[in-house]
């Protein structure tokens, strides 16, 4: 999606001290702001969640199925996996 240049929202579902450790360029924390601002949105709108291995991510993305949104995603393995198989600079805790 990223080298696609598709519009979609990354959303990280860690902590912020997880993501003071490491994080991926284009994500924004969720955070009750952003959790409101996101449902706002076109329920259409492509929605990517990322977390440290994927569990909370997923439980995030079926959150937002059960409210409408459609276009949902998760990334398998979380930060850890795209550390080892996509940006190897990405920290790994």
């Amino acid at each position: 999606m990223i080298e696609s240049g598709a519009t979609f929202e990354l959303v990280d579902v860690r902590t912020e001290q997880e993501r003071a450790v490491a994080r991926l360029e284009r994500s924004r924390l969720f955070d009750q702001t952003y959790h409101d601002a996101l449902l706002r949105m076109d329920r259409e709108t492509p929605v990517v969640f990322q977390c440290h291995h994927g569990i909370r991510s997923q439980q995030a993305a079926e959150y937002f199925r059960r409210v409408g949104f459609r276009n949902l995603y998760n990334l398998q393995g979380g930060i850890d996996a795209w550390s080892q198989l996509v940006d190897p600079t990405v920290q790994r805790y």
